[in-house]
């Protein structure tokens, strides 16, 4: 059996996200606006026939989860494997930091080549293949006509989202990033999984 549909749903603001700083694993709670964001999109997902839920169990994810599946009526799990790319010595930083602070890493970032985000932390292509493993397998667990709500973050989820299309990290930089509880729906196909939504908000 697999999930009929995937609705994957970035968590709402954070004071980091307002700054324009990076945040990783880094375990930043929702700012009042994200709590509210939360809120209001609870209600525009009670339309869409969700079944189940499972999350990041950072606590800006986990929070939006909470909100969504009280407004829901669903149980919600909370799973490691859905946490944002690690930054390591990166989390808290602005670009403009990081680039003066490790220039031959950012360097790379900036022309659009997948390295690591600091020296102790992820390649987005590692970090998305976590996030999409872990969603075949809550996919694969779900009856044909479920639909799975994850909840998590950002970077994570687009490169997940293109892993499980067939396509790799270049094509990221042809997606705009998501907003916050903003969310991309996917179905499960027999090869390669299929978006049929991206960046949704409304």
């Amino acid at each position: 059996m697999t999930a009929r549909q995937v609705i994957l749903l970035r968590h709402g603001l954070t004071d980091y996200n307002d700054a324009g700083r990076f945040q990783g694993q880094a375990d930043v709670p929702l700012n009042s606006v994200g709590i509210a964001q939360a809120r209001a999109v609870a209600e525009r997902l009670g339309s869409l026939g969700i079944t189940r839920m499972a999350s990041s169990d950072l606590q800006r994810a986990a929070d939006t989860a909470r909100i969504i599946a009280e407004q829901l009526k669903l149980p919600v799990e909370f799973d490691s494997r859905l946490q944002e790319i690690n930054v390591g010595s990166w989390a808290g930083l602005t670009p403009t930091e990081i680039g003066a602070a490790d220039p031959e890493l950012w360097g790379q970032l900036v022309a659009g080549k997948d390295g690591l985000h600091s020296a102790t932390g992820e390649t987005a292509t590692a970090a998305g293949r976590r996030v999409a493993d872990a969603l075949v397998e809550r996919a694969t667990a779900a009856g044909d006509d479920e639909v799975l709500l994850i909840v998590g973050h950002g970077l994570t989820t687009r490169v997940a989202s293109l892993l499980l299309m067939g396509l790799d990290y270049s094509a990221a930089w042809s997606f705009h990033g998501l907003g916050n509880c903003h969310w991309v729906v996917l179905r499960p196909g027999p090869a390669n999984w299929r978006m049929f939504a991206y960046n949704r908000g409304d």
